[in-house]
């Protein structure tokens, strides 16, 4: 899984206007090593840092991307565009599931 994540986002950057120089990782996958080591070897010459290391509170970073995303779903709005994820329309996504 570690390796199709750092593929994942590698593959992005043909896709980009322009390729970054700097990738910020935050959440969980900062504190995998393995991930941030082939992060650096796919991402190259771009340098690759933790959200911690850029003065970001990385395990919030996370936990703000989820509630957004979910606040979002409970309004009905989408989370996903054709613009960024190449879904075929703006879609809300995810499951919500109800006691």
């Amino acid at each position: 899984m570690t390796a199709i994540t750092a593929a994942s986002v590698a593959a992005i950057v043909p896709l980009l206007p322009a390729q970054p120089r700097t990738w910020i990782v935050a959440g969980g996958g900062a504190q995998n090593a393995t991930l941030m080591r082939m992060l650096a070897q796919r991402l190259v010459p771009a340098s690759i840092e933790t959200a911690s290391a850029a003065g970001w509170d990385s395990d919030s970073v996370e936990a703000q991307a989820f509630a957004y995303m979910a606040v979002r779903h409970l309004r009905g709005l989408p989370i996903t565009f054709p613009t960024t994820t190449g879904a075929p329309k703006p879609m809300p996504g995810g499951v919500l599931a109800k006691p």
